[in-house]
């Protein structure tokens, strides 16, 4: 039996962050936690990092596929926060941004991953930036390493 599996360390390896500024008090600890894992754990070089700043989560995809599209990246990681109000907006925005980030990582066969919190509160939203349920935008550079490195060994 043979088994794939690959470690953390992505030195020499291109990553971009594609950053939704709306709810930019919880994005930039995202975007924090992010930074420092890729650096911290990746050996990745600052140099090696690109942060693209776009609006929204509903632009993600968008900016996404442009950023797979140069063929310049080894991986993406996309942050953004979508919190939910009284409107179905949220469900709107949601939806359409995990789609079309999936859709982006099938087609161009880059590990896209997605640190798009959505969540029920600010309460919530806080928490899994940097409080008790972690930050979300260091797991999502952990997968975009885990990612980037089983690929290569596929």
């Amino acid at each position: 039996m043979q088994v794939i599996e690959a470690g953390l360390a992505a030195k020499g390896k291109k990553f971009a962050i594609v950053v939704a500024r709306f709810n930019s008090f919880i994005v930039e600890s995202l975007l924090d936690g992010a930074l420092d894992t890729l650096k911290r754990v990746g050996d990745v070089a600052e140099n090696d990092i690109t942060v693209v700043r776009i609006p929204g989560a509903f632009e993600l995809p968008l900016a996404v596929q442009k950023v797979a599209a140069s063929g310049k990246y080894d991986g993406i990681i996309a942050l953004g926060a979508v919190i939910r109000g009284g409107t179905p907006h949220f469900e709107y925005v949601a939806g359409e941004c995990v789609k079309g980030i999936a859709q982006v990582s099938m087609q161009y066969s880059v590990p896209v991953a997605f640190g798009v919190l959505t969540v029920e509160s600010i309460e919530q939203a806080i928490e899994r930036a940097g409080t008790k349920m972690g930050n979300k935008g260091g797991e999502a550079a952990m997968s975009a390493l885990e990612m980037v490195n089983v690929l290569a060994q596929l």
